[in-house]
Formats: C-alpha cells, sequence, structure tokens
C-alpha cells in the first residue's frame, strides 16, 4: 500500500510553527524574559505585561494551526502569516528607526521578525494541495 503524502508539510512550516510555540509560550508564561529583551533596566509595565500574555496565547494558537489544519485551510493560515510577520517586521524596524528601542535590539528583532515572514513565504509556495501538487497561491 502506498503511503499518502498529500497535504504533507515541509520544513519551512515546523520552524515557522516552532517560532510561534516558542514565542508564544514564553510571551505568556514568562513575559518578562521578552520585555527585558526589549526594554532592558526598566522596570516591569503592568501593560506589557498584559500584551506579551495577550498575544502570546494568541501566538501559541497559530502556531498550533500550522501543526494541525491541512489543505486549504493552512495555505490560509500561511498566507496571513506573511501579513502577521511582514507587519511585525515593519514594526521592528520603525521602533529602531524612531530610536524607541536600542539599535541592537531593533536590528535583532527586524532581523527575527524578517525571517518569519519568508518562512512564512516559503511555507506559502510549498504546500502541496491534496493531490500531492504544489499550490500557487
Amino acid at each position: 500500500m502506498a503511503k499518502n503524502n498529500a497535504g504533507r508539510r515541509p520544513a519551512t512550516v515546523y520552524a515557522l510553527a516552532g517560532v510561534r510555540l516558542f514565542n508564544g509560550v514564553t510571551g505568556l508564561l514568562t513575559p518578562s524574559v521578552l520585555i527585558q529583551r526589549l526594554d532592558p533596566g526598566r522596570e516591569l509595565s503592568p501593560a506589557a505585561v498584559y500584551a506579551f500574555r495577550l498575544f502570546g496565547i494568541r501566538t501559541i494558537l497559530l502556531g498550533l494551526d500550522l501543526l494541525t489544519n491541512r489543505g486549504e485551510r493552512l495555505r490560509e493560515d500561511l498566507r496571513e502569516g506573511i501579513l502577521i510577520h511582514g507587519s511585525d517586521t515593519a514594526t521592528a524596524a520603525a521602533l529602531g528607526i524612531r530610536g524607541q528601542v536600542a539599535p541592537r535590539t531593533a536590528a535583532l528583532t527586524t532581523l527575527i521578525s524578517a525571517t518569519n515572514t519568508v518562512l512564512a513565504a516559503r511555507a506559502t509556495a510549498s504546500v502541496t494541495d491534496e493531490r500531492g501538487k504544489r499550490k500557487r497561491t
């Protein structure tokens, strides 16, 4: 009996899911870790803790979607990921340009977000349809 590979996830999907799950769990359970990286040496703002927890759970759910959804729903999740991570990239770059975060922090967060954007774009282009053929989106 031949194994059906239709809808198999490429490595880029697993990589993006892993990034989302790691960042989401960190944001939800230990927001101070992420906040201190963005704004070191300052007292934690309750608003920042709330925001990281809020987006932490959403990021976890987005990561789980990449691991559980199939077919057109997975392709839609990945297309949305390009927008999500592209927005993150623009925000990180803008914070650096405006001097609202340290240059090193801005460069690192922009690079990470841009990498996630590329992962989402590559994964979108390589996910197969139900017949095992690549579907351009």
